[in-house]
């Protein structure tokens, strides 16, 4: 079993996730939505917490990422930025919060930095957003980029599960967004040979998802990765606990321990 760092450890930063790509050194990503989750992962070691628009499909049990709005991404991040004390924070830039214009999208992300104190945000996009990127970046907000599947983009792809087969596309925006100064990139939903090619030709790190081995980091939906709901099913994702079973349990058992008045019991309460 890996050892979770002490509370002294390095806190991680942009110019850190460079050195890991540079010396080769995996980096790990998981997302966060509220603060006693982030606290759980940060003390275990998680380098980097991603508070995605997932949330909205995750948390607010919506069929998309479309609906969730900027408010709330800044409500989530605020709470995950509280927890964490040695993972660098992410917040994404969700759906319409960034794409009517460059100005927009620095007062979008100027948003975030300011009232949740989180390091970076993220968007989706690379041709097409380099110039939002490049806005961005030129107020010494650091942008994390999105290429591949884009969640955002689902009307128009027509399902979160369709592998992108567009190399030249995918190898353009990923190369504008590097250009634009991106500090890494997620690449999602990509065949692994793209992924590593990907990974090879840029400067900065790539954070897989659905991609492969050959990435510089790896992001996976807390919620997914600890088996929250049997219903969520993907050839990439792998679950390392089943808290659907566990909680379904424990919240039966409890039940059952009130309607047959075996709780509370005399241990537990007061003369």
């Amino acid at each position: 079993m890996t050892k979770a760092p002490s509370p002294s450890a390095r806190k991680v930063t942009v110019p850190a996730l460079q050195e890991m790509k540079t010396s080769q050194t995996p980096i790990t990503v998981l997302t966060a939505y509220d603060f006693p989750m982030a606290r759980l992962l940060d003390q275990a070691g998680i380098d980097v917490l991603l508070v995605g628009d997932s949330l909205s499909m995750v948390v607010q049990g919506r069929s998309t990422t479309l609906p969730v709005t900027l408010d709330q991404m800044i409500y989530h991040g605020e709470m995950v930025a509280r927890a964490a004390k040695r993972a660098l924070v992410v917040v994404d830039l969700p759906f319409m919060s960034y794409q009517v214009s460059p100005e927009q999208a620095l007062t979008s992300a100027g948003r975030v930095l300011k009232e949740t104190d989180a390091t970076a945000v993220k968007l989706e996009g690379g041709i097409h957003q380099a110039k939002t990127i490049e806005r961005i970046v030129n107020a010494e907000i650091p942008v994390m980029a999105h290429v591949g599947m884009m969640p955002q983009s689902v009307r128009q792809m027509g399902s979160h599960s369709k592998i992108q087969r567009n190399e030249d596309k995918i190898i353009q925006d990923a190369l504008a967004a590097q250009q634009a100064g991106a500090f890494a990139i997620v690449l999602e939903l990509i065949p692994r040979g793209l992924a590593k090619r990907l990974t090879d030709q840029l400067s900065i790190p790539t954070i897989g998802i659905g991609a492969g081995p050959n990435c510089d980091g790896q992001v996976l939906v807390s919620h997914d990765m600890l088996g929250y709901s049997p219903d969520f099913h993907s050839k990439f994702l792998k679950t390392y606990a089943d808290l659907h079973s566990s909680i379904t349990q424990a919240s039966s058992q409890y039940i059952e321990d009130v309607k047959s008045r075996r709780y509370p019991s005399s241990e537990h309460s007061h003369e």
